[in-house]
């Protein structure tokens, strides 16, 4: 507290001298000119020097005030431009935005938004770190993260980013090959199957069929938290994997990969970007999330 009346006390003794007028300096601080008065008063008290000679007509530095504020000068013009430097942060999109996200997310998400975004802000620096797992915000030091919509904590602010989307069964014509093809979720305890660890922990395939609903622990040679290299090894033949159907729309049509159990795989949320606060909210930060945002939501939600 004592370091901010000081800044303060000697802020307002900078205008005093500068304007050469207890009056103008009032007005320009938006106080009395009693309370700034009192403001220079226990300055001087403070360092124990004259710093302003006064008379009933002029007010002026005197030589140690004089000395003072040729020496205060630069140091306060620093602060005003770092002021202004910082504001210009709320104001203007630019500077650097740390944003945490799966590799799903940054393929699926903001690569095909990236170079609209970056033609349209030069003076943003997007640093983006891939995780598998649940990250905290603000520990991390993150500004925002790109999650699926149901590992987002409730007291964050949410902005849809994907529309809903659905999960794709899928193998290769190889490895079905010498194996029927399963036709119902529990089918799937006679295949290898890939497991998808999805924030932090294996994944356990979900079904729908109606009103039917199967959760199956499936077993296999892999674990692993990619679903891009789940495709790799779905592709290789090594067994049956989970991954997002957009992922693999073109696999299935060139008749690379086959999916099944299409009828039992409900939507699933999507990807929002989250972020801990409306307020205060750097304009880059604002410029990336209306960038992102998808077309069907108008608004953030909590």
């Amino acid at each position: 507290m004592m370091m901010t009346d000081e800044m303060n006390d000697l802020a307002a003794f900078a205008i005093v001298a500068r304007e050469r007028s207890f009056t103008r300096a009032a007005i320009k601080l938006g106080v009395s000119q009693s309370a700034l008065s009192h403001t220079i008063r226990r300055l001087e008290q403070r360092l124990e020097l004259k710093l302003l000679a006064r008379t009933t007509k002029s007010v002026a530095p005197t030589a140690a005030g004089a000395a003072l504020l040729e020496d205060l000068s630069p140091a306060l013009e620093q602060i005003r431009h770092a002021l202004d430097k910082a504001q210009s942060i709320r104001r203007r999109p630019e500077g650097r935005l740390r944003i945490v996200m799966s590799r799903s997310a940054a393929v699926m998400v903001l690569l095909p938004r990236l170079r609209a975004f970056a033609e349209a802000y030069p003076d943003i620096v997007l640093d983006v770190v891939t995780v598998t797992g649940p990250v905290d915000l603000v520990a991390g030091e993150f500004d925002a993260g790109i999650q699926l919509g149901e590992y987002i904590q409730k007291d964050m602010i949410a902005v849809r980013v994907t529309p809903e989307l659905r999960l794709a069964v899928i193998g290769s014509p190889r490895y079905f090959a010498s194996r029927r093809i399963p036709e119902k979720p529990r089918d799937l305890s006679d295949h290898r199957c890939m497991t998808l660890r999805l924030a932090g922990g294996p994944y356990r395939w979900e079904f729908e069929q109606g009103r039917k609903s199967v959760t199956i622990n499936v077993n296999g040679p892999l674990i692993i938290d990619d679903t891009h290299l789940v495709i790799q090894a779905a592709l290789a033949g090594v067994g049956i994997g989970l991954a997002y159907e957009e992922q693999v729309a073109e696999h299935i049509a060139k008749r690379r990969l086959i999916r099944v159990l299409e009828d039992w795989t409900p939507p699933i949320p999507g990807f929002f970007m989250y972020y801990p606060s409306r307020q205060h909210q750097p304009a880059a930060l604002s410029a990336l999330v209306n960038a992102l945002r998808h077309s069907g939501q108008k608004s953030a939600r909590r």
